[in-house]
């Protein structure tokens, strides 16, 4: 299968560093340093489930050399969506398939609004991984896995297809019925995650061994929930908890990927994650006071580290 890698970060270069090393012909998008890197020493993962492996691989920053491919793994941060929905155009023919492995919830619209949205796909991820530095990807927390499905619900012709070619990689996946509940779920996580990790500046460990962040952690993800419900989307009552018991689960020393781009003075994905929720609660009357203060707190470095005046 051909598939085009839009932004070769923490998500997109471990699974489509894995899709490369499992056979398939993956070409990544990018930009800046990173392209440098990718071109001149090639992608390398470090993994304790893998192991540390480098390997050549096609890297570009237009899209127009390739042209059309089968599937598009759009891998973004989410305040770039915008921008890289119009650049994806030249890879798209009328069976390409576009899956968004990003965070946040609406990032499907927003893609869209750009392209249309016959070529979309609902998809989740599931791995905890950063650039250490460009094309040096460190995978914090193993193994990965993928989740998608149309977002009208079921299975098609298409998923299935991605299913098998996914099943030749060595992370998990799956079709979701209602990858709505499935998108909304990992929001939950994502937020609480990500959130409280750059809030405090400490791992999820030490953040569950505190009586008073983990009530913050647990309450985040409640009024993400609530957000979720309110909306329509069929989240379970039970999700809070379950989720929460997964998350004790996890390496002690993982953080959100928002924090390490808060330590490396990187833009900052939280009016897409937190914000959105404070923005989706005030339309539907929730409240959401905890997303409000983590959103209100990193907002000041939401463009990268401000200056100290």
């Amino acid at each position: 299968m051909r598939i085009a890698v839009v932004g070769a970060g923490g998500t997109g270069g471990y699974f489509g560093g894995l899709l490369a090393r499992a056979g398939e012909d993956v070409s990544f998008i990018a930009r800046g340093a990173t392209l440098a890197a990718l071109r001149d020493r090639g992608l390398t993962v470090k993994s304790r489930v893998e192991g540390e492996f480098t390997m050549p691989v096609r890297a570009t920053d237009d899209p127009g050399t390739l042209g059309p491919v089968d599937l598009v793994l759009f891998c973004v941060k989410a305040y770039d969506t915008m921008a890289a929905a119009e650049q994806i155009r030249p890879l798209l023919g009328p069976e390409t398939v576009i899956l968004s492995v990003q965070n946040g919830v609406d990032n499907e619209e927003r893609i869209a609004a750009v392209v249309g949205p016959e070529p979309i796909i609902g998809a989740t991820a599931g791995v905890s991984a950063h650039s250490e530095a460009p094309g040096v990807i460190v995978v914090d927390q193993e193994p990965g896995w993928l989740r998608f499905g149309e977002l009208t619900g079921g299975t098609s012709r298409r998923t299935e297809r991605l299913l098998e070619v996914f099943r030749g990689a060595p992370f998990t996946a799956g079709v979701h019925p209602d990858i709505r509940v499935q998108m909304w779920e990992k929001f939950v996580i994502i937020c609480a995650l990500s959130g409280v990790t750059a809030l405090v500046r400490l791992p999820l460990g030490a953040i569950l061994a505190c009586p008073e962040t983990t009530q913050l952690y647990r309450g985040v993800m409640a009024e993400v929930a609530s957000v979720g419900r309110a909306r329509g989307v069929a989240i379970s009552d039970a999700c809070v908890d379950d989720l929460f018991q997964v998350m004790t689960s996890l390496n002690p020393g993982v953080y959100g990927s928002m924090y390490h781009d808060l330590a490396a003075g990187r833009r900052l994905e939280v009016q897409a994650l937190n914000g959105t929720v404070v923005r989706l609660g005030h339309e539907l009357g929730i409240d959401t006071p905890l997303n409000f203060v983590i959103a209100a707190a990193l907002q000041p470095y939401a463009a990268g580290t401000p200056l100290r005046l």
